[in-house]
């Protein structure tokens, strides 16, 4: 026989539940970060979107918006800024004429590459103030891996 179902526990609001403490804390880095990024003339999702640009392959904005999260709508206004900055292409695919697809300019590589390095010095501080530069256990743990 099972055993009656009990009702969940109340959980008190003077406790953040751990969803809460990770949005903060996923917004705090955001904002630490973008603030970086802005001094340089560019925002955090146009950072992104030339990161998942880097491997030179191209990529359709269907790919770009699933991949980065970013609705379609917004992520076309980033492209548009991008390539209006010389930083990003567009060009029609060769097989597919009405498949166009994004890509990195020269100019943008030497971008993110100076982007980067700032995003990577941010990284470090935040791992030595975390006390750990293996943030491995806390994902596998947060993720279930």
């Amino acid at each position: 026989m099972t055993p009656p179902a009990t009702a969940p526990e109340a959980v008190s609001v003077d406790q953040p539940l751990l969803i809460e403490l990770l949005t903060v804390a996923q917004r705090r880095l955001a904002r630490d970060l973008a603030a970086r990024l802005e001094a340089e003339g560019c925002t955090l999702d146009q950072w992104r979107v030339m990161r998942a640009l880097a491997e030179g392959t191209g990529r359709s904005m269907g790919e770009l918006a699933q991949a980065l999260l970013i609705p379609q709508a917004s992520l076309s206004r980033i492209v548009d800024a991008l390539t209006e900055a010389g930083w990003v292409y567009r060009r029609q695919d060769e097989r597919d004429r009405r498949r166009v697809t994004a890509h990195l300019s020269r100019v943008g590589h030497a971008r993110l590459t100076r982007l980067d390095a700032l995003a990577a010095a941010h990284d470090a501080a935040v791992r030595t103030a975390c006390g750990s530069h293996d943030p491995g256990p806390l994902l596998r743990h947060l993720t279930g891996a």
